[in-house]
């Protein structure tokens, strides 16, 4: 055989095997973390060849979906109490949990000069809309929930709120205009220029931290094993940081 024809066979076989050696593992992401989640996606591919199917939504809607057979192999819930929840009810690997953010969450509204430094826009009820993601699904929801009753304004807010069902959602009503101001996650405006937003101080609402699990269904799969523990490196961890969550 020639060998420029050795050459290129090689290097067919070379691919082919490259490729028969690749994985991919399926991941439920909690809406929050939508776009750290595709960076941290795109440089594991790239690292390990392996690739992360990435699915995003409320971390409510996925557990439901993962009660009822969804082929999910990782969790990155927005919270602790459902990766805890699935190691209970026999969905998740023991032992594989643990905190991958700890997040923030911020009031915000496109328009310039609507939130001050120190929320107090919530205080005079002079918008017509308050975005929130929906508590029973979402954990931005119920900080956002329990900010507002450390404010008192319980009662006086009702009648404003709009809920989306995740946080992606409450985010769109207040980028499209729906909704003069909302709470949203930092993650989701850290780079986008001009609006006006407050910074909830973290005491004002239990802490956010957002716990990841190998779930069973992808316990026989080492790309699953390998994404899980590639979220806890270095390189994660910087994207994961520069969006605006801390890190234990």
């Amino acid at each position: 055989m020639h060998a420029l024809a050795r050459s290129a066979l090689f290097g067919v076989l070379l691919s082919t095997a490259s490729l028969s050696f690749a994985a991919q593992t399926q991941v439920a992401v909690a809406a929050n973390f939508t776009e750290p989640a595709k960076e941290i996606a795109a440089a594991f591919a790239k690292a390990t060849g392996d690739t992360a199917v990435l699915s995003f939504g409320s971390s409510g809607a996925f557990y439901t979906q993962m009660a009822n057979g969804a082929p999910f192999e990782v969790f990155l819930s927005a919270d602790a109490e459902r990766p805890k929840k699935a190691e209970k009810d026999g969905l998740a690997v023991p032992g594989s949990r643990f905190t991958y953010a700890i997040g923030r969450l911020v009031l915000y509204s496109a328009i310039s000069g609507v939130v001050d430094a120190s929320g107090a826009v919530l205080k005079t009820g002079s918008f017509a809309h308050l975005s929130i993601a929906d508590p029973a699904a979402a954990p931005y929801g119920l900080a956002a929930m329990q900010t507002i009753a450390k404010l008192g304004l319980t009662a006086p807010l009702a009648a404003k709120i709009v809920k989306g069902s995740s946080i992606t959602q409450a985010y769109q009503f207040v980028a499209t205009g729906a909704a003069e101001l909302g709470f949203v996650a930092e993650s989701q405006v850290i780079n986008v220029p001009g609006g006006s937003r407050w910074l909830v101080p973290a005491n004002d609402h239990e802490p956010i931290d957002q716990e990841a699990v190998v779930l069973k269904t992808g316990a026989a799969n080492p790309a699953a094993a390998a994404f899980a523990k590639f979220l806890r490196g270095p390189e994660a961890v910087a994207i994961i940081k520069r969006y605006g969550y801390e890190v234990n």
